[in-house]
């Protein structure tokens, strides 16, 4: 019953707090956030490393937070502020949330297609896959800059299904928030969430087919569809 998944990157192969609290660290200290505005405005909790739930870095593409910030920083451009993100993003140290090459590895044999789609830019997410030594598992890898789009819209989705000949009812979206799983549900996919970003069980629920704790657990319940 599914050919393929389409993965978000933030949250559902990596690990939020520990990858994205050091990025955000490292850009609220790159421009000067002496007085905490700018760690308000993400959201950001810097002396417990966590996020708000309404965070824009949760779910939000590079240039949407880049436009959050911008009025905050008199004197820099827009686009010298995201060259700084995507520059930051590119080094953050990305941790795992499982065992990603032994996990997609295990969903490759099963002769599954996968894709990547993520609001963050296409070059530093390429960089997360190969440093995690996955990049060469997927067919497909999209950023909100590669031309499809960020989500919750289904663009990048679609060009995954296009790119690869695939239904979309005999694929899933598998990620670790609202703007994932509202993607995969308009892109006619099925929708699997997972709880290692910052949503909780109780805040996805309602939109997913199912909600499981990390993707190791994907391959049960793939098996359990072709039970049923």
């Amino acid at each position: 019953m599914i050919e393929a998944l389409i993965f978000d990157k933030d949250g559902t192969l990596f690990d939020f707090r520990l990858s994205w609290g050091a990025w955000t660290r490292e850009l609220l200290a790159e421009l000067g956030d002496g007085d905490g505005l700018l760690a308000t405005v993400l959201g950001y909790d810097g002396l417990h490393n966590d996020f708000a739930p309404d965070s824009p870095v949760i779910a939000m593409t590079t240039p949407e937070i880049a436009d959050i910030l911008l009025p905050h920083l008199p004197g820099l451009s827009f686009a010298e502020l995201l060259d700084t993100m995507n520059r930051l993003a590119g080094d953050a140290p990305m941790v795992p949330a499982v065992n990603l090459p032994a996990v997609l590895g295990a969903l490759r044999a099963r002769g599954l297609k996968l894709g990547l789609a993520t609001n963050d830019t296409e070059v530093p997410a390429r960089r997360h896959l190969d440093g995690a030594g996955v990049l060469g598992l997927f067919d497909f890898v999209a950023g909100c800059d590669s031309g499809f789009g960020g989500k919750p819209a289904p663009g990048q989705l679609l060009a995954f299904v296009r790119a690869c000949g695939l239904t979309p009812a005999r694929v899933a979206m598998v990620g670790d928030s609202l703007h994932d799983l509202d993607a995969g549900r308009a892109a006619g996919m099925k929708t699997v969430a997972v709880l290692t970003g910052i949503a909780t069980r109780a805040d996805l629920e309602a939109r997913a087919d199912v909600v499981l704790g990390d993707i190791s657990e994907l391959e049960a319940w793939i098996d359990g569809l072709v039970a049923v």
